[in-house]
């Protein structure tokens, strides 16, 4: 265990090992993104996602374990015991750094499917990345404007409808989709600025997680609620790689989604929409006391 190294120099050599761990790994990704691309056969398709998928999930127990092997986190981690890679989910998290990404990933890695985002449409062009995430199946968003809307009123619906079309693959095959329900990073600064009425966290955003369970609710209606604690103070994501976090609390709840938000109609329906920001609320109100409890408990 290389512990004793001085902070900078761990940093510097897990960054570079990362890089390299990305050079060598990299090649083999788009090789295969490139023949799930040109042939257009299911059953070969089908493999290349496998081969990606498990490329990616190398990826990143290699980098989980430059962690181990660099620094000492003490890991705290609740409720993952019945956790299953044979399930579909829908992950969410309290957002305070860049560090939470690869926090969730250690935790999670092994347990569960590839966690993977929805992307705006635009992003496939994104040289080499954008092929990347198409061939490890990251959902891509059909989203239109509501001025677009207005303009053409037959779009109204088409969202969903295409985005559930691209999601078809994951009916058959497991899958986890990740969202920060905050849509981003917790600041003093933030907080004050949407007069949040939560303590440690600033207020949701419904609408992603609503059009995800509008246009996966048939596959998924299991919600993972992931609380991160930093019990010494958030870290920013070079302390994380250079190992100055000494404990990492993680814990994970599991909850069924309600069975009337699954593939419901949330820009349309006024009632189901102001429910379910109801409901995710209260999910929020829940998630800030679990923090302070978690905090003092520390």
């Amino acid at each position: 265990m290389l512990y004793f190294l001085p902070a900078p120099l761990k940093g510097a050599l897990v960054v570079l090992l990362i890089l390299l761990n990305t050079l060598v790994f990299l090649p083999f990704l788009l090789l295969f993104a490139i023949l799930k691309l040109v042939i257009p056969v299911t059953i070969i398709r089908k493999g290349c996602s496998l081969v990606v998928n498990g490329i990616a999930w190398y990826w990143i127990g290699y980098n989980n374990t430059l962690m181990n092997l660099f620094h000492k986190v003490e890991w705290d981690i609740r409720g993952v015991q019945e956790l299953s890679r044979d399930h579909w989910y829908f992950v969410t998290c309290n957002h305070q750094s860049w560090s939470d990404i690869p926090a969730i990933q250690y935790v999670l890695n092994s347990k569960i499917p590839l966690l993977k985002f929805f992307l705006k449409k635009e992003l496939i062009w994104v040289p080499l990345l954008g092929i990347a995430w198409w061939a490890l199946d990251f959902p891509f968003m059909h989203r239109h404007t509501k001025e677009q809307i207005a303009k053409r009123p037959e779009l109204k619906g088409k969202d969903t409808e295409a985005t559930r079309a691209a999601c078809e693959k994951f009916r058959y095959t497991p899958v986890t989709i990740f969202n920060f329900m905050e849509g981003t990073r917790f600041t003093p600064e933030k907080h004050s600025r949407q007069n949040s009425p939560y303590k440690n966290l600033l207020k949701p955003k419904a609408g992603g997680t609503a059009f995800v369970f509008g246009a996966m609710g048939e596959m998924i209606h299991t919600m993972l609620d992931v609380t991160i604690v930093y019990p010494d103070g958030c870290p920013g994501i070079w302390d994380y790689l250079c190992g100055r976090v000494n404990r990492i609390i993680v814990d994970v709840r599991t909850r069924e989604v309600p069975e009337r938000f699954l593939g419901m109609d949330y820009e349309n329906n006024r009632q189901l929409r102001a429910d379910f920001q109801r409901w995710v609320s209260e999910l929020w109100a829940e998630k800030d006391e679990r923090i302070e409890a978690l905090k003092a408990g520390a």
